[in-house]
């Protein structure tokens, strides 16, 4: 593995090519957003390209930032589908994206029907496309499909930003030693099996033994837990896409919040998956990380096959 000389050349283009109408020139984008810097990143880069962006954040969870970055801008409730899917025609938007993170433990909370009052179009999302399993691709998926009996469909954001994806190689000054490497080999495999069974992209690791599993909560939770478990520290976080991964949703994401957060639990290393993982901030994620002595390093699975067969 070699070094990377500058923080901005850890960023590569996404390998295949823009696909569907983009091709053709400027077009009206609508952007569903989240929670996060992604969906800023995501609309600078589409205007940039000369695209417009409607976009429509999730109430609660989207940045208030969006309202002045995008073309256009409205907040929608979580559960009202229906009312995005009208917002996005009325705008007339031609291809939609997601970006940004959504908070699903909401659908846990108590009385959560009549906290979020589901519109129809929702109720029958629910019913129709996620009523076997509440899995993150189940819930994902079902709103691709919902929308697209109105003829909306969606691209991966990263059609229109490639360069977010981050490349293999060291990110920071500091390298994983040869333990923390065999940390980095045995997480890996358990972190895409977690994937494989659509349960989380995160597993973290102490000498061999598995101290935090990503489920619900989130990669920062899961991390703090760890900390909570791993007292003495020095842990390893392991973070890969799903081998069944779809770009156009819930692609891998780590920005300088992963490393306060590691900084804090006591984590060490970041190991994460080149060519399919976001990389925001990646300036300050260096910055950061070299501040605090953490090793950050995007592998790929051909070289853990390589490392674990030495």
């Amino acid at each position: 593995m070699t070094s990377n000389s500058s923080p901005d050349q850890n960023l590569i283009p996404l390998s295949a090519g823009r696909s569907g109408p983009d091709a053709d020139g400027p077009m009206r984008l609508g952007l569903l957003a989240g929670g996060g810097d992604f969906p800023i990143r995501f609309t600078r880069s589409a205007q940039a390209a000369g695209h417009f962006v409607f976009g429509l954040g999730v109430t609660g969870m989207a940045s208030d930032e969006l309202a002045d970055v995008c073309d256009d801008f409205r907040f929608a409730p979580l559960a009202r589908v229906g009312k995005a899917i009208r917002l996005f025609k009325r705008a007339g938007v031609q291809r939609i994206v997601m970006a940004g993170k959504i908070d699903k433990t909401v659908i846990f909370h108590p009385f959560r029907w009549i906290r979020h009052m589901p519109d129809w179009r929702t109720v029958h999302m629910w019913f129709r496309y996620a009523s076997n399993n509440k899995k993150d691709d189940t819930l994902l998926m079902a709103v691709i499909r919902e929308f697209a009996r109105d003829d909306l469909h969606f691209d991966s954001a990263l059609t229109y930003c490639p360069e977010l994806l981050v490349k293999h190689g060291f990110l920071t000054r500091k390298r994983p030693t040869s333990l923390q490497w065999k940390d980095i080999q045995f997480g890996w495999e358990l972190a895409r099996e977690m994937g494989r069974l659509d349960v989380g992209q995160t597993v973290v690791v102490n000498d061999t033994a598995v101290i935090a599993v990503e489920a619900i909560e989130g990669t920062d939770q899961c991390i703090r837990r760890a900390g909570n478990l791993c007292r003495r520290g020095g842990f390893t976080v392991v973070k890969v896409a799903k081998p069944q991964q779809d770009m156009r949703f819930d692609v891998p994401t780590v920005g300088i919040d992963t490393i306060k957060t590691m900084h804090e639990s006591g984590g060490r290393v970041l190991a994460i998956e080149s060519d399919m993982t976001i990389l925001l901030q990646p300036n300050d994620v260096t910055r950061l990380a070299d501040k605090f002595g953490i090793s950050v390093v995007a592998v790929n699975t051909e070289e853990i096959a390589m490392r674990s067969a030495a």
